[in-house]
């Protein structure tokens, strides 16, 4: 079974960025896969990343990391302008953030218009792992 868990952003915001990456892996390593309101600092993207290479073991693979921006295209004046307000007021809230395992996250595709969450069934896998040991 495949589970997504969307965290708001007002679950993180005031939580320290070691708590932020704590939390975050917690729920990854339950294979469960994130759905972030908004994105995470370059720091703690790349923290998180550290900590995961850390963490790889026989159960836990490893994490996908995605991104996803809103448009912002080059545009009229008045449209950057207004673009430039909304950073201004919402910060690290605009986009959204996909984690998931590794093991079942095969690979994150977005364009403007969608985002493809390529996945492999977990049980598959380990029913074929369990089949390659006998």
């Amino acid at each position: 079974m495949l589970t997504l868990q969307f965290i708001p952003y007002r679950e993180i915001e005031y939580l320290d960025s070691q708590k932020r990456i704590k939390k975050l892996l917690k729920i990854v390593k339950e294979n469960k896969i994130v759905l972030l309101e908004g994105r995470l600092h370059k720091t703690e993207e790349a923290e998180l990343i550290k900590r995961t290479m850390q963490e790889i073991d026989s159960n836990f693979k490893g994490i996908e990391i995605s991104v996803v921006y809103p448009d912002t295209k080059e545009g009229a004046f008045i449209k950057r302008i207004k673009e430039s307000v909304i950073n201004i007021l919402l910060g690290d809230r605009r986009g959204m953030t996909i984690i998931g395992p590794a093991a079942i996250i095969k690979e994150i595709k977005h364009d403007p218009d969608k985002i493809q969450l390529l996945t492999e069934d977990g049980l598959k896998e380990m029913s074929r792992r369990r089949r390659k040991k006998k």
